[in-house]
């Protein structure tokens, strides 16, 4: 072969090379650019624009009167770019101040060689707002808002608390979270190649909807009233739990509602998590003898008694096979309903459901609404537990327990509802915690909804003259100065597997006032006192004190000025005594209970009122 020859193939091998590069260049080119133009084309968009969601301002909290019970605010996060930080010393000296930090710590984060350096996620809105306004290249500064309770525990269990991913859990945060939460908002941000927006680039906006706001048919100083009452008496009375539960009858709306022990929503994380649930309506109990008054007014209600209808007490019943004893096991002969009635007597009551028959005792149950949830506005509620005949579980002596509230299970708010509807007429309301829903500057209010009449009103008034009789005969201890109170006491056992515990009870008193004109229902429920088992030695006087100070900040005059009022005849005014109770103020100031209710309204200083009592 002459050397031109191996020249030549030289040449023409090379050639097939630099040929076959070039095809293989086109072919990739013909892929980029016109088979997988769209694909990279979006890739390319992805390297230097990025979408970002702009949480929304959460709607805020108030009480009645609009006092704020929870609201957003803001901090920031600060964050690092060391790479392109040009003076990472000076920068330091200004950040650490600022960022809780040493000054050490921050200049380490400050000369890291990692591409991104986390600062800190918790600066206050201040500080935050100063680092943003010096602009520091390399220094990221982004805001996401907080949530905050102003009254730190009062009313946790109601307002319920948000997590850091905002969101809602519990009370009306859980149950309103939609309501409260908006809808976020997005940014579409065009980047330069070392990853800051540009200002002048293209973007897409999608601007936040806040949250709507609530107004709560809660008052805060009524609110106040009882959680100090309801931790007085855990003291008092060594109590291992309690629930207070305050309605208004003509609307269903919540007053008041507290449960003991509690937690700060503003520190949620390090509470119990079983302190979250709120038992007013997650947790149940058997009502014990509060619940006879369910069982004579459907007994009045169905003719079948009248007050003054007597029945002969030997001290036991035998209903389905099942001996039922009264409470002090004694008998008491010949005796009328409201003597049943004030004495608390289980033979009498299981004497009016056997009379009822099952099929009536438990559609007048079911028509009080119970084993069914009450669906008021608040998150976790519960049926609580009824069991009727047709169950698999039903006994024919069922019959007889379930009358004077042992066999059966419910809600304090349940419980509360159904006592409701005897002051309210016979109506049964659906009960609400929420009043108004805010919107910028619209307004929609919640309408009280009439869930069904249970009892003729004649019925509801004939069973309010009994209760007021029962308690004027035998629970003193819930007397209000002033008012007719009408009420029933409540000492049910605690049951365990195999039967009831020996000696731990749940004391209730359920009542209501003024009785011909009622304001408010109450009822207290505490668990397992150890000072006294009964509910008239227990949670009478935790009623009494609640509802002495709660017709004084509403200012419900007594049942002889109100009535003489309403009658147009003129009486001389006098000084009504409510109670030698004086407390004092953390101001150094001392006056009457009256004195002081107004004062903490109108100074916003219900914190500083301690829970001493003392004489001026």
């Amino acid at each position: 072969m002459t050397a031109n020859s191996g020249t030549r193939w030289r040449i023409i091998v090379l050639m097939a090379i630099l040929s076959a590069g070039a095809l293989i260049l086109v072919a990739r080119l013909f892929r980029w650019q016109v088979l997988e133009h769209n694909t990279l084309l979006a890739l390319a968009e992805e390297e230097h624009q990025s979408e970002v969601t702009i949480r929304p301002r959460r709607g805020s909290i108030y009480d009645r009167n609009g006092f704020l019970f929870a609201a957003d605010t803001f901090q920031y996060t600060v964050s690092a770019s060391p790479s392109m930080i040009s003076d990472p010393q000076t920068t330091a000296d200004r950040l650490h101040p600022l960022l809780g930090m040493s000054r050490d710590e921050a200049l380490t984060a400050l000369t890291s060689e990692a591409a991104w350096v986390p600062l800190s996620r918790a600066v206050p809105q201040p500080m935050g707002e100063t680092i943003l306004e010096w602009d520091i290249t390399g220094i990221q500064v982004e805001t996401y808002p907080k949530r905050v309770y102003p009254m730190g525990t009062l009313a946790a269990h109601l307002t319920g608390f948000v997590n850091d991913n905002d969101n809602g859990f519990y009370g009306v945060e859980g149950y309103y979270d939609a309501t409260l939460s908006g809808t976020p908002g997005l940014r579409q941000i065009e980047r330069d190649p070392f990853g800051s927006s540009i200002p002048i680039g293209p973007g897409h906006y999608i601007p936040t909807r806040d949250g709507k706001s609530l107004v709560l048919t809660v008052d805060r100083t009524a609110q106040y009233i009882v959680e100090r009452e309801l931790a007085d008496a855990m003291v008092e009375y060594q109590a291992a739990s309690g629930t207070v539960v305050v309605l208004d009858p003509k609307t269903g709306g919540v007053v008041a509602m507290a449960s003991w022990p509690s937690y700060n929503p503003n520190d949620f994380a390090e509470a119990d998590q079983n302190h979250f649930p709120d038992p007013a309506v997650s947790e149940q109990y058997e009502p014990g003898s509060v619940f006879k008054v369910i069982t004579l007014a459907a007994g009045l209600d169905s003719d079948i008694i009248t007050p003054q209808t007597t029945i002969y007490d030997g001290g036991t019943i035998e209903v389905g096979g099942r001996t039922i004893l009264n409470w002090d096991r004694q008998p008491h002969g010949t005796v009328d309903m409201t003597t049943v009635l004030g004495k608390s007597l289980n033979v009498g009551a299981a004497q009016v459901a056997v009379m009822l028959g099952k099929e009536r005792f438990y559609t007048y149950v079911r028509r009080f609404g119970f084993g069914r949830i009450t669906e008021v506005d608040l998150d976790s509620e519960g049926p609580g537990t009824l069991k009727i005949p047709g169950d698999p579980n039903w006994h024919e002596s069922d019959l007889g327990t379930n009358s004077f509230g042992q066999g059966i299970a419910v809600t304090p708010l349940q419980m509360t509802a159904a006592v409701a509807a005897l002051a309210n007429d016979g109506l049964l309301m659906k009960p609400h915690i929420v009043q108004k829903i805010v919107e910028d500057n619209r307004t929609l209010s919640v309408q009280p909804t009439v869930v069904r009449r249970v009892i003729l009103g004649r019925t509801a008034q004939t069973m309010t003259e009994m209760l007021v009789a029962a308690v004027n005969q035998e629970t003193e201890l819930a007397q209000v100065p002033g008012y007719r109170v009408a009420g029933k006491t409540g000492t049910a056992q605690i049951p365990i597997p195999g039967g009831y515990h020996p000696t731990f009870t749940v004391a209730s008193f359920a009542g209501y006032l003024p009785a011909d004109d009622p304001a408010f229902v109450i009822l207290v429920v505490i668990h397992k006192p150890q000072t006294s088992p009964w509910g008239g030695q227990v949670a009478a006087p935790v009623f009494a004190r609640i509802a002495q100070q709660l017709m004084t900040l509403f200012d419900i005059p007594p049942d002889e000025i109100r009535l003489n009022q309403s009658t147009g005849q003129q009486i001389p005014t006098r000084p009504v005594s409510l109670s030698s109770t004086r407390l004092t103020v953390g101001t150094g100031r001392c006056c009457t209970q009256n004195a002081i209710l107004r004062w903490v309204a109108a100074e916003s200083l219900i914190p500083s009122v301690s829970t001493n009592e003392v004489i001026c």
